[in-house]
């Protein structure tokens, strides 16, 4: 179906400040659909917001947060924060702000449809599928089962949910050249990268509310953590309309950044739904020492960048590994920066810079020190040369803020060094699948990793359990101890678990060879090697008894020498270097 003429076109409307299209879950467990006005006006009855995906939240809080900043035009202060903080109705005069830029928010409007570009088009008039904006995640399976392998129909609702995602998180690749794209050639733009958000490892604060979670990630202009243009900062729906293709600038502030449009979108409608849509590039945005600048990812140090562009430091995004659990990498959270650095070279990893301002909001008295926020870690991984979002990472972290304080940081170091407890556990764990395997004739990594994900699963709602409980009415010291004997008396049961299904081959034992010549190899030997290795990083759960449990029958014999070292720190990311 073709799109309406322009007669028709123009009585159209779809105006997003009061017409439903958010999905929020409310304190109450029940779920709904908000427009602009009612997400601001009911926020301190929200929940969170709901999105079709997690990445999908994540750009809706951007744009929420770019609305607010704009609408309270600031916070220029903390005492101007403190005041917002306090004020239950915070948010009241957003309403009247999105009725004066009312038009910018019409999704169908004819000239400033909202996050589009009036009159997109190809050279030969081509209208494309929605699946170009539609994310399919997993890559290849049915997200939408109804809809699939085609998205031949979106709501107004639905399909901007998704302009505000393809801006954020659109995958990279060959696009269709539109007209007027001085980057067109053959009629295609080569890859420029994925939407903003995509190059992130995103992070914000999350409150117990919706109106919580906007003021806990609403920076104050004077903060000196992030930079700030003095020519002024404005969201994109108070900058001239996009036209095609895009140019190089560099964002004034948080509200440009929020809104920041890597694309150039028309949805294409036939009066009472989306039926295709037009896509190309926008405006590109090296992530390269974007960390004066971008707040809601950590950062960390590229040597290989270095080196190669001769220039230090330079930061780069950490991305989310999938397939590691927010709570292993809780250092990169509240770790501070002055605890990274060595020596007098620059810190290899930056936290991110919404957790810097908690830090701040703590350290000064704005929040008390044992309230509870949930650092919220949402990203996308893609595969193929970014072409294709092959899983997307959404896991949270709940803390008490006074693991933030910037000069108190007891709690914190507590903190990091029971993740470290876990993780030499886990390790332990590890070993001991390896040398069962070995003892019983088989190689490969596939026991070391099942054993390594068990241990990590039956530990992690125990740490976020203790993590939230660690504030400061409590000796951090003594509940580190209490963590340490809990992980001793989990990862040995489950060790207890292994050893009793190694099997007859692995009791038997063998001869196998190391790096300092062969040895024998049996599963009370292992069995003793893991104790030892798990006493030894967690220390002695009975007091310093002598005979340690699951001692038994085997041929004496030193542990190889070629193990990995227990010490040895797992990074939280990938260290994949991507181009800037």
């Amino acid at each position: 179906m073709t799109e309406p003429s322009m007669s028709t076109s123009e009585a159209l409307s779809f105006d997003l400040t009061s017409r439903p299209w958010i999905g929020v879950l409310r304190r109450d467990g029940t779920q709904g659909e908000l427009s602009l006005r009612q997400v601001f006006d009911q926020a301190g009855d929200v929940r969170r917001i709901v999105g079709d995906l997690p990445t999908q939240e994540f750009a809706l809080v951007r744009l929420l947060l770019a609305i607010a900043h704009d609408a309270l035009d600031g916070p220029e202060d903390i005492d101007r924060w403190g005041e917002l903080w306090a004020d239950p109705e915070c948010f009241a005069g957003v309403g009247a702000y999105l009725d004066a830029h009312r038009e910018r928010f019409d999704l169908l409007h004819p000239v400033t449809p909202f996050f589009q570009t009036a009159g997109l088009r190809t050279a030969k008039d081509e209208v494309f599928s929605l699946a170009r904006i539609v994310a399919d995640v997993p890559n290849g399976e049915p997200f939408f089962t109804a809809r699939m392998p085609t998205v031949e129909r979106l709501s107004f609702a639905e399909a901007a949910r998704w302009v505000v995602h393809a801006h954020a998180y659109d995958t990279s690749g060959i696009k269709s050249g539109v007209v007027g794209d001085d980057r067109v050639k053959g009629g295609k733009v080569y890859p420029l990268g994925t939407g903003w958000a995509g190059a992130l490892g995103g992070v914000f604060a999350e409150g117990d509310t919706l109106r919580e979670t906007l003021l806990l990630n609403l920076v104050a202009a004077d903060t000196d953590a992030l930079e700030w243009s003095s020519s002024g900062d404005r969201p994109a729906w108070r900058r001239e309309p996009c036209r095609p293709g895009g140019g190089e600038r560099t964002p004034t502030g948080l509200r440009d950044l929020y809104s920041w449009q890597t694309r150039r979108l028309r949805l294409h409608h036939d009066g009472e739904g989306v039926t295709g849509v037009v896509l190309g590039y926008g405006d590109p945005l090296a992530s390269r020492n974007m960390h004066r600048r971008e707040p809601m990812t950590a950062w960390r140090r590229s040597i290989t960048q270095e080196k190669k562009l001769r220039q230090s430091p330079i930061y780069l995004p950490r991305e989310h590994d999938p397939a590691r659990s927010a709570w292993r990498g809780v250092a990169s959270l509240i770790a501070d920066r002055s605890e990274t650095v060595q020596g007098a070279d620059a810190a290899p990893y930056l936290r991110p810079g919404v957790l810097e301002w908690v830090a701040r909001l703590v350290t000064e008295g704005e929040l008390r020190r044992g309230f509870l926020i949930r650092a919220r870690v949402v990203g996308a991984r893609y595969g193929t040369q970014q072409s294709v979002i092959d899983e997307v990472v959404d896991d949270h972290v709940a803390m008490p803020v006074v693991l933030l304080h910037r000069q108190d940081r007891t709690c914190a170091r507590q903190a990091i060094g029971a993740a470290e407890d876990a993780d030499l556990a886990v390790r332990a764990l590890g070993d001991l699948a390896t040398d069962l395997a070995r003892a019983a004739g088989a190689e490969g990594d596939g026991p070391r990793s099942a054993a390594r994900d068990l241990g990590f699963a039956e530990l992690e709602n125990a740490y976020k359990t203790w993590l939230a409980a660690l504030a400061d009415d409590v000796d951090p010291f003594e509940e580190r101890r209490v963590w340490q004997r809990d992980v001793h008396r989990v990862i040995s049961l489950i060790g207890d678990r292994l050893i009793a299904q190694a099997g007859d081959a692995a009791w038997q034992g063998r001869t196998v060879a190391g790096k300092n010549g062969a040895h024998w190899l049996n599963a009370g030997l292992a069995d003793k090697w893991f104790r030892s290795r798990l006493s030894k990083a967690l220390g002695d759960p009975h007091g310093g008894q002598d005979e340690q449990p699951g001692d038994g029958p085997a041929r004496p014999g030193p542990p190889p020498s070629d193990r990995p070292d227990p010490a040895a720190p797992d990074p939280f990311v990938t260290d994949s270097e991507v181009p800037a």
